[in-house]
């Protein structure tokens, strides 16, 4: 049975566009190579070597774009193997060896779909803050003592996290409670990459378990959240001494006689924005003000970041979310030994050792939901 007239129109129409859009693609990575391979003869160059700042920018460039070039040449190569074993597919008389070839042309058909897909992925725009480092802050919400205590968990998870992929981490300000939990605690994470998978923690975290103090063993419901913040440079947010109000005080909580004698700890307040920075986790007070300023910075980089993009934020809903703080975004169910991440709908049963700091393939998972969906509505 042949296809109808529309059929065959909409077909057409289909295999057009495709072609449009394989075009489009294939000019824009011919671009790529070409800057790429620029690139490269001039960071070879004596006279762009002499110039530190130069080919500091020039291999900025190069890294950049270095695995969209090498992925498309990779690509080329394959393409061209194909079409070799497929034309020597032709001329071979002897029927098993031709068969062989046929079998290894379309092989590579299948290699070739699938590196196209990568390289969609690969030309979708980038984050800028995708390789900076980031400031996070957990705070208890609502369960009480219960609450303080998960923050101190989820506070323990990212740092095994961040040990396994060799980041660093680095507490600024910690709210303790008697009972070991945190009801804030602000710290850094350092390393590659760091904001490009742990952007999407920001939100509510959700613990569903047994609390240590409840006799009648019922179930209780707390949150905690998460704030990611990527750490700006200093060329991207510049603060005015004089809107700053800056005070010293002595810490309240452990730390020995010398914390206690001295007033180390330092209180910045941003007065146009009135945000507020606390550090007290340094002995000396000169520490705590640049542990302090680091947090200001990374706070009014979001400040006035969030405000310019809240229009588009508005409008652009994926399966990731918006990453506003006041959704929940993810449950921790600790009698069922499950965890689940409600922007993706992916349910894990191996909550003990995602606690334990395997974490790594939800964020796969969340990075992988967010491209699918900028890859959708790059084809509408």
């Amino acid at each position: 049975m042949g296809l109808s007239s529309k059929s065959q129109q909409t077909a057409a129409v289909s295999s057009a566009r495709f072609a449009r859009e394989s075009s489009f693609m294939i000019d824009k990575l011919e671009t790529i190579l070409t800057k790429y391979n620029a690139l490269t003869e001039e960071m070879a160059d004596p006279a762009v070597i002499a110039q530190p700042e130069r080919w500091t920018q020039c291999a900025k460039e190069h890294a950049e774009i270095a695995e969209t070039a090498e992925k498309y040449l990779a690509y080329k190569k394959a393409e061209q193997e194909m079409k070799d074993s497929f034309n020597a597919a032709a001329e071979e008389e002897d029927k098993e060896m031709r068969e062989l070839l046929e079998q290894e042309g379309y092989s590579l058909k299948e290699k070739l779909a699938s590196m196209e897909e990568e390289l969609r992925i690969l030309l979708l725009p980038k984050d800028k803050n995708d390789e900076r480092n980031v400031v996070m802050e957990i705070r208890g919400g609502a369960g009480g003592d219960e609450a303080s205590l998960f923050a101190a968990e989820l506070y323990n998870m990212y740092c095994r996290y961040a040990d396994s992929v060799r980041w660093k981490t680095e507490i600024i300000d910690v709210n303790e409670t008697e009972l070991g939990g945190m009801k804030e605690v602000v710290f850094t994470v350092s390393g590659k990459g760091v904001y490009s998978k742990l952007k999407y923690e920001s939100g509510v975290h959700r613990v569903q378990r047994v609390p240590e103090t409840e006799s009648q063993g019922r179930v209780h419901t707390s949150t905690v959240t998460v704030a990611v913040l990527p750490e700006p440079e200093d060329v991207d947010v510049e603060i005015n001494e004089k809107d700053l109000k800056i005070d010293t005080y002595r810490s309240g909580g452990a730390g020995g006689q010398h914390i206690n004698k001295t007033e180390s700890c330092i209180r910045i307040t941003h007065l146009p924005t009135g945000i507020v920075v606390t550090c007290q986790d340094e002995r000396s007070q000169m520490k705590n003000r640049d542990k302090a300023m680091k947090v200001l910075k990374s706070r009014l980089y979001d400040y006035y970041n969030s405000k310019y993009q809240s229009d588009y934020a508005e409008n652009r809903k994926s399966q990731i979310g918006s990453g506003d703080r006041s959704e929940r975004i993810r449950t921790y169910n600790f009698p069922q030994n499950r965890v689940t991440d409600h922007r993706i709908g992916l349910t894990l049963y191996s909550l003990d050792s995602f606690m334990q700091g395997d974490i790594g393939g939800m964020l796969d998972s969340l990075a992988i939901a967010d491209r699918e969906a900028q890859l959708a509505g790059s084809k509408d």
